[in-house]
């Protein structure tokens, strides 16, 4: 018989972006998002808890009668 030989393999598959998973404790979701992919955490399990709008108080009148 022929002694066959797997190559290793060394690194990602070339043309395929690398997979990155949360770190958050106990989370082992795959990031797609590129800003989560940069920080390593997904929305979720993110300590710093980012959104997309930046939190605003809304001026509103006292309800009548109270």
């Amino acid at each position: 018989m022929a002694d066959h030989q797997q190559d290793a393999l060394t690194g990602p598959v070339p043309g395929q972006r690398r997979r990155v998973w949360c770190r958050g404790p106990g989370c082992h979701h795959e990031l797609t998002d590129p800003e989560s992919r940069r920080r390593g955490y997904g929305p979720v399990c993110d300590p710093d808890h980012r959104t997309r709008h930046d939190p605003h108080d809304i001026d509103q009148d006292p309800i009548p009668g109270m």
